[in-house]
């Protein structure tokens, strides 16, 4: 059997608490909030909550012991992200994102409860691809040939040799 808890809106950016939650999953329940008390993480203290909390749904609502417990799932989801703006140099503005996570932690005996079939979604038929006739497409007109060189300046290029003139004195 499994219990859940769920943080929402916490002011964590999500990347910082997954490097958390990386550290507990799969762990004993007991030892898991050891390594959190100790984390040197900012974030290590709302995810020892949300464990916390998820322990005692299990002894509370479903009557598991405690000792048993492991963390058989830990996520951390992105949460909306609040945008402000900091005041910069010559009336520019840089855009600062506070950021929040969504931070579920999933813990469980080991004795596993029976599923319940649910539904599910059934899955469209393939639709037949239709056969439309396509449009003759518009003839392309044809780029515009080079201009040869003007005559002047062909010649010119022809004949780089220099002119000489003699002059008589």
């Amino acid at each position: 059997m499994e219990a859940r808890a769920q943080a929402r809106y916490v002011r964590v950016t999500p990347m910082k608490a997954r490097r958390v939650v990386d550290l507990i999953r799969g762990m004993n329940a007991d030892d898991a909030q050891a390594v959190l008390r100790f984390a040197p993480q900012a974030a290590s203290e709302p995810v020892g909550k949300v464990l916390a909390s998820a322990v005692a749904n299990a002894a509370n609502n479903h009557g598991m012991d405690t000792k048993d417990l492991t963390v058989s799932e830990a996520f951390v989801d992105e949460g909306p992200t609040m945008k402000r703006i900091r005041p910069r140099a010559q009336g520019r503005a840089y855009k600062i994102r506070k950021r929040s996570s969504h931070i579920t932690v999933i813990v469980s005996d080991g004795i596993a409860m029976p599923k319940v079939a649910r539904p599910t979604k059934a899955t469209k038929p393939p639709v037949a691809e239709k056969t439309v006739a396509k449009k003759a497409a518009p003839a392309k007109k044809a780029a515009p040939a080079k201009k040869a060189a003007p005559a002047k300046k062909a010649a010119a290029k022809k004949s780089s040799a220099p002119k000489t003139t003699k002059k008589e004195g």
